[in-house]
């Protein structure tokens, strides 16, 4: 499945199937104008749930990951395919069965499960942990994904645990530093599994400086490797365009350098968590430019 991915998030439920028209023919354009036709392989779609009331961005009902990819699908043209996330803490394990049948009829490629929100701990929820997940729907979800955070405490164990139960991609939160690194150099030196990584980057808006919902997305109180994730951020979010563009390239050179050869299938996804436009697109091209799966 090594591929280039580009996360699309579904429209708010009040803009109906129009504004997903919208979207996905905004995509199709973008790639177009700076020569990634062809090249962006998937689209991510996260399954979208409610968080801590002091998110950034206001959060409004989505449109549903199946419903979405339906409708974008004839507008990005080509052989793009779907990965998507699914949280399965909320549903019992024949509701579960259900919707892993549904996504996979709906041609997703790759399912990535998720837990729950921040506002709830580990283990909570009427329905079934990611973990289990992994190893229940083998027979259903032939690439099944996990979230790998590579700054959390515990990463190591908690990632190898996943591969052991049945996890057969890592999808990484976003990268803002090289700590994937040592942590991929540790897994692999300590760890037979090699599953596919898919790296994640995004592009980081002027507006951040304002809006800080990079800084919320990727938090961890009292965790000094993320301040300094955050830190980078900020930093470059008070940047101009060419010297921002400039920055997330160098930093997806450090970490493209330094995982290429450890052994593992290097997947890249792409994000804006604002919102996509021309300068998020050069950016991707950018990163692109220096290597991507497959060249």
């Amino acid at each position: 499945m090594t591929t280039i991915a580009l996360e699309l998030v579904p429209p708010d439920l009040d803009g109906g199937v129009q504004r997903a028209v919208e979207e996905g023919q905004k995509i199709a354009e973008l790639s177009r104008q700076f020569g990634l036709t062809g090249r962006i392989r998937h689209v991510m779609i996260p399954g979208i749930i409610q968080e801590d009331g002091d998110r950034p961005v206001d959060f409004r009902p989505k449109m549903d990951t199946i419903d979405f990819w339906r409708t974008i699908r004839p507008e990005l043209g080509g052989d793009v395919r779907g990965l998507c996330t699914q949280v399965t803490a909320f549903h019992d394990e024949p509701a579960l069965t259900e919707r892993l049948q549904s996504l996979r009829d709906a041609d997703m490629d790759g399912i990535a499960f998720v837990g729950v929100p921040r506002t709830m701990a580990d283990g909570e929820g009427p329905g079934v942990a990611p973990v289990d997940a992994l190893t229940k729907f083998q027979d259903v979800v032939p690439h099944r994904g996990s979230i790998l955070i590579p700054t959390r405490e515990g990463e190591q164990g908690r990632f190898g645990f996943k591969c052991e139960r049945g996890a057969t991609y890592g999808m990484t939160q976003l990268l803002y530093s090289e700590a994937i690194v040592d942590f991929l150099k540790e897994f692999a030196r300590t760890t037979p599994h090699r599953p596919e990584i898919l790296l994640s980057f995004g592009f980081i808006p002027g507006v951040e400086s304002k809006k800080k919902l990079i800084q919320w997305l990727i938090q961890d109180p009292g965790n000094q490797a993320v301040a300094a994730e955050q830190e980078f951020v900020a930093r470059t979010a008070e940047l101009g365009f060419e010297q921002r563009k400039q920055a997330v390239v160098d930093l997806y050179k450090r970490v493209i350098d330094g995982v290429h050869d450890l052994g593992f299938p290097i997947g890249i996804h792409l994000e804006a968590p604002y919102g996509y436009n021309a300068p998020a697109f050069e950016t991707f091209a950018a990163l692109l430019d220096h290597w991507e799966p497959g060249k």
